[in-house]
């Protein structure tokens, strides 16, 4: 109903005095079909029938048992409601009504005014004026009301308003072609800008734009938006001002004094003023800032209301929403995806009524309908029989008006459960033949370096598995199950152990313990819950309670018992206790959502038929496992999708449930204290405690295990070891990557890029990039990449580990080995202070001691528990990346990346013969591994290992018992490994046919500086690290130690104590990590930490002078890489320089690899953010928050090693694409590359063409090129001179990309020792 039949028809009826009633919303609720909103400039009807057919009596909307006398009465209250409500509304109609988004724009002449629509969910609150609040100067008798208060200054406001929009209207018919640049509109919201000159005078006709609105609700459906045509045009009209006004201001321009380099730049970049998009942009920064301070709120309202929705309060979600919805301050923040939240759920139910309020709720908070909100409403459609076709046509006719086709609906929307097929349902009602249209977009890679692989396949031949299609789908089921039950209990390896008397005693100790603490918990967290229902009231706002109804309270209480059972003796970070307690859950309720929206079916379906492109006994395939899988997921698109949409929580969210469980658990969990020794007093003490303790100079929550639950855990042994089911390695290939929210688990949530927790910029940015498939495919080459255990080998390592350990052989040795804690009286008088100060940091050592040796032991315990576990499988990593790209197996404790040991037991689960020249690649890699003849040539090698097969033989069949002469190799294991393989393969008929599943390693030459030599084309750089052939490999490290040792028998000889100790001790391992890391952006302060390090492990060194010693020689370490690498140096000094330039104005660093993949660096100066809890309160250091300005140190020093590894990863990602369109198994560890003894010959040449390939790309070009266009695409809009300098400084720093040298990259590919 429109506003000017409210006035008509509150004018027919008898008028009521406005100061004897109080305003308030008045909703007939029996009927569901007339609603009054305050926040709202009209009065709506809410229902399927045309707007024409609604002119009825107001007695319509009241039952009719009500008699007369008290359908007089609500009458009259409701027009004095009507008539105060108009009169108030008259001022900002035109705002209200047209929904405008008003953007700010300065005024040159008059000064500055920002004003902002409510209806703007973008506009900042506090330059929001409020309708009503402005009054006369001077008045100070007392006002009868604030209503009263609000009419008369309306009314002497309103001539205002119309002169304002009469001069805007005039603006419009004088500059009729103008068009606005830039502007990026919500959907049914409209741009208007009021200049600051206009303020005085505003609005044209109310009465007009009245009539206007009126008809335009008469001609559409109740899904029908409305637009302002006009005050788009009056923005167009106002831009030409604000260029104008611009012009008068010379710092906003490239002065004529600049230079003439400067002027050249700007033009070659294509930029004018006019066409300006610089992210200086006073304009755009508002837009960019108003949508970063709205989207953690947003995140966190849609998980409340997700989470609301999941337990089953609906009536709850629906409060909370129309809470948002009333207030503009809270209203801000909501966009149509969280609208569309309850039109979802509504759908569900049916209700067309309810869908319609909240289409109206969408139109008064200035947002329009998208996709999500027409796809359930025809849900909705879809679900009511008697649904008429007209309501499905308004729908479609709106739905096109809005721009959107129900193809996209299809193609774009995420379903869930029979969604889908009920909107199939709707649109058969109007259209009985249809059917949706299959995308005709096409995956083609543009990308210069891989184009050529995706379009010229000819000669590709992908790898199968050897498996049949059958065994895979069963192990398909096996893995499933394991996922299904978020967890997984295995067997101990310290189960072998003999269980004694004790050992059994305090296992049933514990036991009965853990029932008692179960009932304890599972009590104590329904009371929590009741009281919480009962006394958060307020519907605005969050609180816990929903997250608490997500799983079975027995769910929450078995992942508290969990987390007891795996707390470290020594206490756990109440932040870190916190956080995997919280991760839990939404691992738990993540699975259970894909439960509810019944995808386990389909997503069966498609992997089943996906084997058969991995299976061995089956036809050929010329595609990628992604490409299959799309397919396969366009050809069975009836039901819900795989990618349900779910949102993720924030990590206040996280944490503020977790600390909410550690609060039941210390306050709940009791023991009595008697329970080991019956001399105590029997009373129930807690058996964790809250406390704190210094970390550094901060003060954190600590929570401690009581001594008494400490000794029965270490007493008892137990036997079994409870892990998420994310920890241990599939069952089955993973699920291939095939967008960035989707891949390797089935249905434990996973994330493609690993951030720092609460970090958002970089999933943004993955969003929007549209050339990430060659990344996803690497991502999905290493996944399929099949493993199994060496079995003799893990027996070996596990008898060690159950004796007392080895320190040298890298298995930490048991507790019980730990030192032993000193205990003194500090008020013993017989103690001198220093004594006691002595004594006092014994004990300190000796808790940070077996604190360490405990986390060693824990971290091998898992280890080898989990390889014991899988010792008979065949298993799977799946993969992902870190924001440079860098790629990582998603199981934390047991994989290819880890340890010597956990490297020793994998082997490939494929194996293939050695042929000719395998097993020359296995001795080669065993010297390799010793750390010997680092300096020799690869046949100096094989002769060598040639000389000592003695050794190998005796160290393959006597490992522990023989001469060990693999123990003294630098990996010790991998040593042993190899030695057992090569007795293997020289013992068997025929070495050459003998199938090896061993992974031979090929390991780039100090590969960062590899990197930076081909960039600048450095030829002394390119020899020092084996880019140029030689006849026997260049050892960088070598040379540096060398060198180093040239400048200390220098200062020797000149008397320098320090030198003259460190006689004989200056080596390659000393100086190797440093070297290695100084690339890497390593500084002074973390190589000297490593060189100590290092010269600790020396046992003859004089321990006295290693702080002096690491200093001196870090020094040198310095020295010599400078002169060995000048275009090294100038390279990194470039890229150091333009980020902090580009941090001082304002931005983080953003580049793109070579292969698309878009990297942001996140750090931004420290926040500070308090989790309040009832436990306590959790201080969190936020540096990656978007809201604060880049860290300009942090930015310019992560720079140049993040650029380069951003460069290792792309190598190592198009290594992985070409290997396996060649048929080779291969992995690797970041610029170690692994495949089979057979094919490393193959491996090499792929490795070497594609570094080739990667360094012929203009790399240091095109990022000049892309810096200049994301930071210096225009002019800046305003700023002092001293920025305008910056600016400057920037703009011609980044065009001068550093020089190249006359190295030909073609001598890579003869380069024998460039990965050896």
């Amino acid at each position: 109903m429109s506003l000017l039949r409210v006035c008509a028809f509150a004018k027919c009826l008898s008028r009521r005095s406005l100061l004897e009633r109080c305003a308030v919303r008045v909703c007939f609720a029996d009927s569901g079909q007339l609603c009054v909103s305050r926040g709202t400039g009209a009065v709506r009807r809410i229902s399927e029938t045309p707007l024409h057919l609604q002119r009825r009596n107001v007695s319509f909307g009241l039952p009719k048992k009500e008699d007369g006398k008290k359908r007089v009465l609500e009458q009259s209250q409701l027009l004095d409601v009507l008539e105060a409500r108009i009169l108030q509304l008259q001022s900002d109609v035109i705002v209200d009504v047209q929904h405008a988004k008003v953007q700010f724009v300065n005024a040159h002449s008059i000064g500055k005014v920002k004003v902002a629509s409510d209806r703007d969910p973008k506009s900042t609150p506090s330059d929001i004026p409020k309708s009503g609040k402005t009054v006369a100067k001077g008045t100070s008798e007392p006002k009868p009301s604030r209503w009263m208060e609000k009419l008369t200054n309306e009314k002497k406001n309103l001539k205002k308003w119309q002169q304002v929009q009469a001069k805007l209207q005039k603006n419009v018919k004088e500059k009729p072609t103008a068009k606005s640049k830039g502007s990026s509109l919500l959907p049914g919201t409209s741009h208007k800008t009021i200049s600051t000159t206009a303020k005085k005078t505003m609005t044209k006709d109310l009465k007009k734009k009245k009539k206007d609105h009126e008809k335009k609700d008469h001609a559409t459906s109740i899904f029908a938006t409305t637009t302002s045509t006009t005050a788009a045009a009056g923005k167009a009209a106002m831009s030409q001002k604000v260029s104008k006004g611009n012009q008068k201001h010379p710092q906003n321009q490239v002065s004529r004094e600049e230079p003439a380099e400067v002027a050249k730049l700007q033009k070659s970049l294509g930029k004018t003023e006019s066409q300006s998009t610089s992210l200086s942009n006073p304009e755009r920064l508002q837009e960019d800032n108003g949508e970063i301070e709205c989207g953690e709120i947003q995140q966190n309202i849609r998980s409340y209301l997700e989470a609301c929705v999941f337990a089953g309060h609906i009536e709850k979600a629906h409060r909370f929403l129309l809470s948002q919805h009333r207030l503009m301050k809270r209203r801000r923040p909501l966009n149509t995806d969280i609208y569309n939240i309850m039109i979802r759920v509504w759908a569900k139910k049916g209700a067309l009524n309810q869908i319609g309020r909240v289409f109206i709720m969408l139109e008064d908070a200035g947002l329009k309908p998208n996709l999500g909100s027409y796809c359930y409403a025809l849900e909705c459609m879809g679900r009511n029989s008697d649904c008429s076709p007209k309501t499905v046509v308004r729908c479609l006719t709106q739905m096109s008006e809005d721009g959107l086709s129900v193809d996209d609906v299809f193609s774009q929307c995420s379903f869930r459960e029979d969604e889908r097929d009920m909107v199939l349902k709707a649109m058969h009602i109007v259209e009985p033949d249809y059917q949706p249209r299959p995308s005709t977009t096409t995956d083609k890679c543009s990308l210069p370096l891989v184009e050529d692989f995706y379009t010229k396949r000819e000669d590709h031949r992908y790898p199968k598995l050897d498996f049949s299609q059958m065994d895979l789908q069963e192990r398909f089921k096996r893995q499933l199950s394991i996922e299904e039950a978020c967890t997984i209990t295995i067997d101990s390896v310290e189960a072998s152990k003999p269980i004694t008397k004790n050992k059994a005693r305090m296992r049933q100790l514990l036991a009965d313990q853990r029932a008692q603490w179960q009932k304890t918990l599972l009590q104590a967290l329904r009371e929590s819950k009741m009281i919480l229902a009962n006394t958060n009231t307020k519907d605005y706002r969050l609180n816990l309670y929903p997250y608490l109804c997500l799983l079975e309270d027995r769910d929450y209480v078995d992942i508290m018992i969990q987390s007891i059972a795996n707390m470290s003796p020594s206490g756990e970070s109440l932040k870190v206790l916190a956080k995997d307690l919280g991760n839990r859950v939404y691992t738990k309720y993540s699975v259970r959502q894909k439960h509810q929206n019944q995808i386990l079916e389909k997503l069966g379906n498609i992997y089943n038929a996906y084997t058969e492109l991995l299976a061995k006994d089956t036809k050929e395939f010329g595609l990628l496992p992604r490409e299959h899988w799309c397919l396969l997921e366009k050809e069975q698109n009836s039901g819900p999708t795989l990618q349900g949409g779910e949102t993720n929580w924030l990590y206040s969210v996280t944490l503020e449930l977790g600390t909410y469980m550690v609060d039941l658990m210390v306050k709940s969990l009791k023991i009595n204290g008697d329970i080991l020794n019956p001399a105590y007093d029997k009373k129930l003490i807690p058996i964790l405690y809250h406390m704190y303790a210094f970390r550094s100079t901060r003060q954190i929550g600590f929570i401690k295990p009581h001594p008494i639950l400490i000794q029965m855990q270490q007493e008892a042994m137990e036997t079994k070891l409870t892990f998420d089911s994310y920890v241990m390695p599939m069952l089955c290939p993973p699920v291939p990557w095939s967008s960035i929210k989707f891949g390797a688990y089935l249905l434990t949530p996973t994330k493609l890029m690993r951030t720092v927790d609460g970090a958002t910029q970089h999933e943004t940015l993955l969003e929007k990039c549209q050339t990430i498939d060659p990344v996803l495919d690497s991502l999905n080459q290493l996944g399929n990449c099949a493993w199994k255990i060496n079995k003799r080998l893990l027996d070996i390592i596990i008898s060690i580990f159950n004796d007392r350990g080895s320190d040298k052989l890298d298995i930490p040795p048991p507790l019980s080995e730990a030192p032993k804690m000193p205990h003194f009286n500090p008020q013993d008088p017989t103690l001198t202070s220093s004594e006691k100060a002595h004594l006092k940091r014994d004990a300190v050592n000796a808790r940070r001691k077996y604190s360490e040796m405990y986390s060693l032991r824990m971290s091998s315990l898992y280890k080898l528990s989990i390889a014991n576990h899988m010792r008979d499988e065949i298993f799977w990593f799946p993969h992902s990346m870190d924001f440079r790209g860098r790629t990582y197996p998603c199981p934390p404790y047991f994989n290819h990346l880890g340890s010597d040991v956990a490297r020793a037991i994998l082997v490939f689960a494929e194996g293939k013969p050695l042929g000719p020249k395998g097993l020359d690649w296995l001795k080669i890699h065993l010297v390799n591994l010793t750390g010997l003849k680092k300096r020799e040539s690869l046949q100096g090698r094989l002769e060598y290992a040639n000389t000592i097969m003695e050794d190998i033989l005796d160290s393959a069949d006597n490992p522990l018992d023989g001469n060990k002469w693999w123990m003294n190799a630098d990996e010790p294991w991998q040593a042993l490994a190899c030695c057992m393989e090569i007795a293997n393969a020289v013992r068997s008929p025929d070495p050459t046919q003998f199938i090896s599943h061993f992974p031979v390693h090929q390991d780039g030459s100090c590969n960062g500086l590899q990197h930076y030599a081909a960039l600048g084309r450095d030829v002394i750089g390119a020899t020092s690290v084996n880019l140029m052939p030689c006849e026997v490999p260049q050892d960088v490290y070598s040379g540096v130690a060398q060198q180093v040792e040239e400048f200390r028998a220098r200062d020797a000889a000149n008397g320098m104590k320090i030198a003259q100790v460190l006689e004989g001790f200056i080596s390659r391992k000393v100086v190797k990590q440093t070297v290695m890391t100084v690339v890497y952006g390593v500084t002074r302060y973390g190589g000297r930490l490593q060189i100590e390090k290092r010269l600790k492990e020396i046992d003859e060194f004089p321990k006295e002078h290693v702080w002096d010693a690491s200093h001196y020689l870090v020094r040198l370490v310095f020295s010599g890489l400078k002169e060995m690498f000048t275009g090294t140096r100038e390279i990194q000094d470039w890229l150091t320089e333009s980020a902090r330039l580009i941090s001082k104005s304002g931005h983080t660093v953003e580049w793109l690899t070579p292969l698309g993949l878009p990297v942001v660096q996140p750090y931004r100066r420290t926040r500070h953010q308090v989790v309040k809890s009832l436990i306590q309160h959790i201080n969190l250091k936020i540096s990656h928050d978007i809201k604060e300005r880049p860290d300009t140190v942090k930015q310019k020093n992560a720079f140049p090693p993040n650029f380069i590894h951003s460069l290792d990863s792309t190598h190592m990602m198009l290594t992985a694409l070409h290997c396996f369109s060649a048929g080779l198994t291969f992995v690797s560890v970041h610029d170690c590359f692994w495949t089979h003894a057979l094919t490393v010959d193959t491996m090499n040449k792929v490795c070497r063409e594609q570094f080739v390939n990667l360094h012929s790309q203009p790399i240091l070009k095109e990022l000049s090129k892309f810096l200049l266009e994301k930071y210096c695409d225009g002019p800046l809009a305003e700023g002092t001179d001293k920025k305008h300098k910056e600016y400057l400084r920037l703009m011609q720093l980044l065009a001068k990309v550093p020089q190249t040298g006359d190295f030909d990259l073609q001598r890579v590919k003869e380069s024998t020792y460039f990965f050896s």
